[in-house]
């Protein structure tokens, strides 16, 4: 399997970011790639909860999901859209839908895990006054390639990426609008981290430029890892996408090379 990423600096123009995604998509199909993930808040992003909640979609009747599953269609490729504000009656959640090659849905998953922080400089993000937090983990099985779902923030609780080994995940994606100050410091080593412990290729889009006016910046550096840890694919800061090849049989050896699952002992029983 060959898997693309895109790394874009999203701000509120919708149709502005719809038609630099279907240029990402397009080109990376035309690529030959299987799988494209997008990055996290890849339809629209803000810095005010007001603004998100106004953009957000539905999944049922949205423009986003829409677009998207006519890409998947006339290219004939599996997409993950990455994430989007979904609004769910009154509730809103930071969502990832994968669709296959024929725009069908295989999968979707709501971020767990909220990013309240106040940054080194102190600006203070609140996610949690943004969206409410899901509530279920996933795996999608992807034309015989086992791949979990996670997003951004997600990365710092690996015990999430534990439960997704348990289901059988080969692959982990983790779309991303990670804050530069943060990034700077720890987006490579927790990527690296996570992609060591689990065994697994760690597929990470993300958000690149500033948003809010300013206010934000995101630290892009989109990566591919692989299962020894060593990045095969990196984007430079700047818009753009990159793409590797899944090698299971790679997973495999390394797996038999250190046997982490059968070394095992919590819990203790």
């Amino acid at each position: 399997m060959k898997i693309g990423i895109v790394q874009i600096n999203t701000g509120t123009d919708k149709a502005d970011n719809l038609t630099r995604l279907e240029r990402h998509v397009r080109g990376l199909a035309a690529d030959r790639c299987d799988l494209v993930v997008l990055p996290e808040f890849a339809m629209f992003l803000a810095g005010k909860p007001s603004e998100l909640h106004a953009a957000a979609e539905t999944s049922e009747d949205g423009a986003y999901i829409a677009k998207m599953k006519e890409l998947a269609r006339e290219c004939g490729v599996n997409i993950h859209l990455g994430s989007f504000v979904e609004r769910q009656g009154d509730r809103f959640l930071n969502t990832s839908f994968v669709l296959d090659r024929n725009g069908e849905s295989m999968g979707r998953y709501s971020k767990l895990h909220r990013f309240d922080m106040d940054l080194p400089d102190g600006t203070s993000i609140r996610e949690s006054e943004m969206v409410d937090r899901g509530d279920a983990i996933t795996v999608v099985d992807i034309e015989g390639v086992k791949v979990g779902l996670s997003i951004c923030y997600d990365v710092r609780f690996p015990e999430l990426y534990r439960a997704l080994v348990d289901l059988g995940a080969d692959v982990i994606v983790v779309p991303a609008a990670f804050a530069f100050q943060t990034g700077a410091d720890h987006w490579e080593v927790l990527l690296r981290a996570r992609a060591i412990e689990t065994e697994c290729y760690i597929v990470a889009p993300g958000q690149v430029g500033s948003f809010g006016d300013g206010k934000y910046m995101n630290y892009g550096h989109s990566m591919i890892v692989d299962p020894w840890g060593t990045v095969v694919s990196q984007v430079s800061n700047k818009e753009g996408v990159a793409s590797a090849l899944i090698d299971l049989d790679y997973i495999k050896t390394v797996r038999t090379r250190i046997p982490l699952r059968d070394h095992r002992v919590l819990p203790l029983s």
